[in-house]
């Protein structure tokens, strides 16, 4: 057999059934090996898609999602969102075609050196030195990627290596799985009797442990311990608007435990007076790096620390009973994140608000519905006023962009559910051809464009930091029609001037069954800030 189906042997060995790709010389023979192995291979049009798509797939399904890119170019093309696959904790395998190992220091085609440009933004990244390696290579890449905190693991695949021929697998081959870490009994008793003796605790968790991917081991952790548990997955931080006005209630809790969540911009560095001047502190990660962090920031109110997974140390409590009544705190909490009192205004265009809750009107209606945000300020808006049991938003790295993609996949993973992607028209830019790879693929899904024709995130600061007669370089063109466009493409389209049009606009497009662009002239405003009149949330900086 060849290398390539080394490769695709133990991708099959691992579960995997469908990758996101771009075609490539390098990589053909993979290809080729893909249709005995009864691999999917999902072809995009752009390489970052594919990053992307894998990303998402990742967070849909628990499982890991693979890219494979080409060698050089086609490689750089999808290094941005291998930043954001890192920072949202996905676990997610980029495997790279490469030129020829034998070639090595001879000026091959597209020869470059991959794992030293990928290893800043990945776990791991190894280049496959022998063609009888790379099928364990494949496990080891996997198996990292889901171990620990989860993340993106890249794998160069020379083209001389992926052409030889080697000896079939017989043993049955090595198992990509998981490797936890757990909690010893002391630290999960330590921990209990912390949470049971605090007054108002509270659990902050990771990406990784987010309500669609950890759902049933949060709730099971908040009835055992009494504790609010809120997951905080966005650049903004405390200012997160699906947060409500939850600042308030960080700066009054006595107990702090940080399971898997690291400490950093998004918490404010755990300082004043964002965090109460006495709380203690409980910090779980598998990061020795991340604890050691903890401790050089939060000094003696770090009273806990404990190297294990995160999930696993939550199963440890969720199994024991450490309730205390704080019934009143617990109401507390969840009256300050349900906050979403924002003024209207008055505005001849449809507002954000008005726009999201049609939106959110047809995803209590919808059979297993997704929700995907992406974008600046209208991401903001979407993810304060719509919800969904599973959610894909644009995440920790601050990157905008990828919602086309992240739909598609979600799509593809999910071939029942519904998927509702909500996005501004700066957004939708990046990847906008992608609409050809969901029709393709036949994979539907509702892209709701809140089009304001800026960048309005940027927009927003330049009207507060320099003024109206500063702004450079926000402005978008209204005569852009992405409704148009999306037809062009083979999608269903559909432009909205006027709320009355907006509700039957939706529908169709979820009558359509086919991928579809609803585009609504949107009146552009700053993403909501909430609080009660307390402490306002600390910026993100």
């Amino acid at each position: 057999m060849s290398g390539a189906a080394l490769v695709t042997q133990s991708l099959a060995n691992a579960g995997v059934k469908t990758i996101f790709s771009l075609s490539g010389n390098q990589i053909m023979p993979i290809y080729d090996a893909c249709i005995d192995a009864g691999i999917r291979i999902v072809h995009v049009r752009h390489e970052a898609a594919a990053v992307y798509m894998a990303d998402a797939w990742a967070q849909i399904t628990g499982q890991v999602g693979v890219a494979l890119l080409t060698a050089a170019p086609g490689l750089t093309n999808g290094l941005a969102p291998l930043y954001s696959a890192r920072m949202a904790e996905s676990p997610v395998l980029l495997l790279s075609g490469d030129s020829p190992l034998k070639a090595d220091g001879m000026g091959a085609f597209q020869e470059l050196a991959q794992t030293q440009i990928t290893q800043a933004l990945v776990k791991h990244a190894r280049r496959t030195a022998k063609a009888s390696e790379l099928g364990r290579d494949v496990t080891w890449a996997i198996s990292e990627a889901l171990s620990g905190r989860p993340g993106p693991v890249h794998l160069a695949l020379p083209f001389d290596l992926l052409k030889q021929k080697v000896e079939p697998d017989t043993s049955g081959g090595l198992r990509a799985e998981r490797r936890s870490t757990k909690p010893g009994a002391d630290s999960v008793d330590q921990i209990g009797g912390l949470l049971a003796a605090a007054v108002r605790p509270l659990l902050l968790v990771g990406p990784a442990n987010n309500r669609s991917r950890a759902h049933a081991l949060l709730e099971r952790f908040a009835r055992s311990t009494g504790a609010p548990v809120i997951p905080l997955e966005s650049p903004r931080g405390l200012r997160d608007p699906s947060l409500g006005a939850f600042a308030e209630s960080l700066g009054r809790a006595d107990l702090v435990m940080l399971a898997g969540k690291i400490i950093d911009f998004t918490v404010d560095f755990g300082r004043q007076p964002a965090w109460h001047p006495e709380a203690k502190v409980v910090v779980v990660d598998p990061d020795p790096a991340v604890l050691d962090r903890a401790q050089r920031l939060l000094g003696a109110r770090m009273v806990a620390s404990v190297c294990a997974d995160a999930d696993e140390t939550l199963e440890a409590l969720a199994a024991r009973e450490w309730h205390a009544p704080r019934e009143d705190w617990n109401a507390a909490v969840a009256q300050s994140c349900a906050l979403r009192d924002a003024p209207e205004g008055k505005s001849e265009k449809i507002s954000p608000r008005l726009l999201c809750a049609a939106v959110q009107q047809l995803l209590e209606q919808a059979k297993n519905p997704i929700l995907v945000c992406d974008g600046g300020e209208f991401g903001q808006w979407a993810q304060a006023y719509c919800t969904a049991p599973a959610r894909i938003i644009n995440g920790m790295s601050g990157a905008i962009g990828g919602g086309i993609c992240y739909a598609i996949a979600a799509k593809i993973a999910r071939p029942d559910a519904t998927v509702v992607l909500l996005m501004g028209d700066g957004t939708a830019g990046f990847h906008f051809t992608e609409f050809d790879t969901a029709v393709r693929e036949n994979a539907p899904f509702l892209a709701v464009i809140g089009n304001d024709y800026r960048w309005n995130a940027e927009h927003v600061i330049q009207m507060r930091e320099y003024g109206p007669d500063r702004l450079i370089g926000c402005t978008l063109s209204p005569s852009a029609r992405y409704d148009a466009a999306a037809q062009a493409f083979g999608a269903f389209g559909a432009q909205v001037l006027r709320a009355d049009d907006l509700d039957p606009a939706l529908s169709g497009a979820l009558r359509s069954n086919r991928p579809a662009c609803v585009n609504v002239e949107m009146d552009g405003r700053p993403a909501p800030l909430f609080r009660t009149g307390g402490t306002p949330a600390p910026s993100a900086d």
